[in-house]
């Protein structure tokens, strides 16, 4: 803004519409009724609003001048969209008046860009012998003239081609327009290509930095980025005001898109396309031929240690697995797998992170990025990081391992398979249920094999009139004879309870924990036999019924 209030405050006076086309100037010009029409009218009362700010600014200091120069700004582009709706109702009265009002515009630009060009130079000189601080501040000044100059030969081409359709080309300016828009465009371009590289070379000295060196650069780098984005919105402004002049900027859109990664209309140009494709083919030739060999040799090198670390892993999980299978140590199977497991991946892990240094991969990022993550991952993942650390318990205190049958979490079975997450168990009827690790862990686990001998609890009830005694033989005779059931510990046959409807006895022999069911069925079995040959009942809940009749009174 600074700019732009300085560049009226020098140039007002050459832009001195009141004394060109003053309401008297343009009233002597008039000779229909025709040109009193709203657009003149209009016309009239901003040249005459120009000529009275620009007095009244000669008499102003400080902020109320510069507000009034930027009103002058206001007025004049005001001025224009007159001249152009003008222009596109032109008519032999308005012919004279529009021709002088554009030639002013035309002689005012050319003045202002010469102004511009010369304070951009002197501006550009003053930048380097400044300090870092001063260099933020005069940068963005000079950005803004740079702007403001590029706007003005949009301005200056709209003149010419306004010349044009009032009968008044001027081929030879807007020759040399063209020839200074092509010479912008190759200095933005050459522009560009530097400053992206000095950034990108900012960049990475910024990382390398010291504590004490980190404020300087972060000025350089500071004041490189925005270098980098003025020129790019110059050359975007330049390449659209080339493209109404016809010209060829395939090559400057390729660059564009390049530097900003933007997708435009402008890409779906075959030209383009082409030529962007032909591009990435020739730099991928070259880099290829240039880093070609380095490349081989880091592949080979990246390959020679991956191969290393996965016979080590190998070699790793064999050993860890003799360890661990030590009688002596007593690890379940499940704590066997995992450390043989875990061992491997690690070693696998660490040959991966070398080999990845050896190929020039910066670690550092990784590594923080593998932090970063696992704190995310872990509050996304709570239930499943509770199911872990529930693994982990169970790993520790090993309540039970595969191939024990179970009940726990709500489920009875056979434990088929178990991670750290979960468990999978197979009912007796063959069904597979996977149970989450803290199910588990927050509820009471009964090992039904963890043990190598169990006792079988049955009870067998006689009735109130059979033999006791008898009842006692029969009963230890069938366990006795079973050659499943352990002489020790020794079986226990004990009249229990004195029940409602039957005389109840206890049974309790010693198997192997294998032979539990097969004890259990063909004890259960021999008894009925047994008893049945023997004369002793098995009694069953019964209930008399007793009826009394009631004789029906006489009437």
């Amino acid at each position: 803004m600074r700019i732009i209030v300085l560049l009226l405050m020098l140039l007002v006076p050459s832009l001195s519409f009141a004394q060109v086309s003053s309401p008297q100037a343009v009233s002597s010009q008039i000779a229909t009724p025709q040109i009193t029409s709203p657009q003149i009218e209009k016309l009239n009362k901003l040249d005459n609003d120009i000529s009275v700010l620009y007095n009244e600014s000669k008499d102003m200091t400080g902020t109320a001048r510069d507000v009034v120069r930027l009103q002058l700004l206001n007025k004049n582009d005001a001025l224009r969209e007159v001249i152009q709706e003008l222009i596109d109702e032109r008519t032999d009265e308005t012919h004279g008046i529009l021709l002088k009002q554009v030639n002013q515009q035309v002689t005012f630009i050319a003045d202002a860009s010469k102004y511009l060009l010369n304070k951009i130079a002197t501006t550009e000189k003053a930048l380097e012998e400044e300090t870092n601080e001063g260099k933020l501040l005069a940068q963005k000044s000079l950005d803004e003239s740079r702007r403001f100059s590029t706007r003005l030969l949009a301005d200056q081409w709209t003149n010419y081609q306004w010349l044009k359709l009032l009968d008044q080309s001027a081929p030879a300016k807007e020759k040399a327009l063209i020839g200074d828009i092509e010479r912008r465009l190759g200095f933005m371009s050459a522009s560009l290509t530097f400053d992206n590289q000095q950034e990108a070379l900012l960049s990475k000295q910024l990382k390398s930095a010291t504590e004490g060196e980190k404020t300087t650069v972060q000025i350089e780098h500071i004041l490189a980025q925005r270098k980098v984005n003025n020129d790019i919105t110059t050359l975007q402004f330049l390449v659209t005001l080339a493209d109404k002049m016809s010209l060829d900027t395939t090559q400057y859109k390729q660059q564009l898109f390049q530097a900003t990664g933007t997708l435009t209309d402008e890409l779906l140009n075959v030209d383009l396309i082409l030529s962007i494709i032909s591009t990435w083919g020739e730099g991928a030739g070259d880099w290829l031929a240039n880093n070609a060999p380095e490349l081989l040799f880091k592949i080979l090198i990246f390959i020679a240690i991956i191969l290393g670390f996965r016979w080590l892993k190998k070699l790793t999980r064999t050993m860890v697995k003799k360890a661990v299978a030590s009688p002596n140590l007593k690890l379940s199977r499940l704590i066997q797998d995992f450390f043989i497991s875990m061992s491997g991946n690690v070693i696998f892990a660490i040959g991966l992170l070398i080999a990845l240094s050896q190929v020039g991969v910066d670690l550092t990022p990784i590594l923080t990025g593998f932090g970063v993550a696992g704190l995310v991952i872990g509050f996304a993942l709570q239930d499943t990081l509770s199911n872990f650390a529930s693994g982990m318990m169970l790993l520790i205190y090993r309540p039970f391992d595969e191939g024990d049958f179970v009940e726990a979490g709500g489920v009875s079975g056979k434990v088929a398979h178990m991670s750290l997450v979960n468990t999978t168990i197979k009912t007796f009827d063959n069904q597979v249920i996977i149970v989450p690790n803290s199910k588990i862990w927050g509820d009471i686990i009964k090992n039904i094999t963890h043990e190598r001998v169990r006792r079988v609890d049955m009870v067998f009830g006689i009735g109130y009139s059979d033999d006791i005694a008898l009842a006692e033989t029969v009963l230890a005779d069938i366990v006795q004879s079973h050659e499943l059931v352990l002489k020790n510990p020794e079986a226990i046959i004990k009249l229990h309870t004195l029940n409602t409807s039957s005389v109840d006895f206890i049974v309790r022999p010693w198997v192997k924990t294998e032979d539990y069911w097969d004890v259990y069925w063909d004890i259960t079995r021999e008894v009925k036999i047994r008893f049945d040959k023997e004369g002793l009942s098995i009694p069953f809940p019964q209930q008399d019924v007793h009826l009394h009749m009631v004789e029906k009174p006489a009437e």
